[in-house]
């Protein structure tokens, strides 16, 4: 009776393997895609928190440079009540008080004049007009767009790494970019053997991945 039974057996394990590895290789893409969405939105968020940084110093100098051609100066107490006598004396001791008043306006319009003159080369500098650094996705793209024919992962991260050696780029993330870019359709994946290469979709994109898959 054992014999019989162990085909069914073997069979029905072999199914629940293949599936198993489906399943495995199905959430290992999910991660990469979810991990390059992550890297992607993480240089959105610093290119917005620098641009925001830019415009409060901007506005920081504009707010201070606003209110010094609108100075008032405070008008006089009045008091009440006294005599006659007292009341004759107010003018000679109101012209000491209004003296002082516009000696420390004048000092505190010479003050936020240089602050916001010391500023304003800060915010001219970091002007939000400067262009703002291309995303990794934005990189990625732009490389495969300007390539002949298809390139590989491994190609596209050092040619990506050399031109941009400031921003740290990692041959992870520029694999998960690409596979992205693929889920998207903003790329195409080709294989030449056991070797995977990437293109950008077009006419010409699709004359070079057939040649390659006809080389193949």
């Amino acid at each position: 009776m054992m014999p019989e039974s162990a085909g069914p057996v073997t069979e029905l394990t072999s199914q629940y393997v293949s599936q198993v590895t489906n399943d495995l290789e199905h959430n290992l893409k999910e991660q990469e895609r979810i991990t390059a969405e992550i890297a992607v939105l993480q240089e959105q968020l610093a290119t917005l928190q620098h641009d925001h940084g830019t415009l409060l110093n901007m506005q920081q100098a504009l707010g201070l440079a606003a209110p010094a051609g609108r100075a008032v100066v405070p008008a006089p107490r009045k008091k009440s009540g006294g005599t006659r006598r007292a009341d004759d004396k107010k003018p000679a001791a109101a012209k000491p008080v209004a003296k002082k008043t516009v000696a420390k306006k004048t000092a505190t319009k010479k003050a936020v004049a240089k602050k916001a003159t010391a500023g304003t080369p800060a915010a001219t500098k970091a002007s939000p007009s400067e262009p703002a650094q291309p995303t990794l996705i934005e990189l990625v793209r732009r490389h495969l767009a300007e390539q002949t024919e298809p390139r590989s992962a491994a190609e596209v991260s050092e040619a990506l790494i050399q031109a941009y050696p400031e921003r740290g780029i990692q041959r992870k993330v520029v694999r998960t970019t690409l596979e992205n870019l693929v889920a998207k359709n903003g790329a195409q994946r080709t294989k030449q053997g056991t070797s995977v290469f990437y293109v950008v979709p077009g006419e010409s994109a699709q004359e070079t991945t057939e040649g390659a898959e006809t080389g193949a």
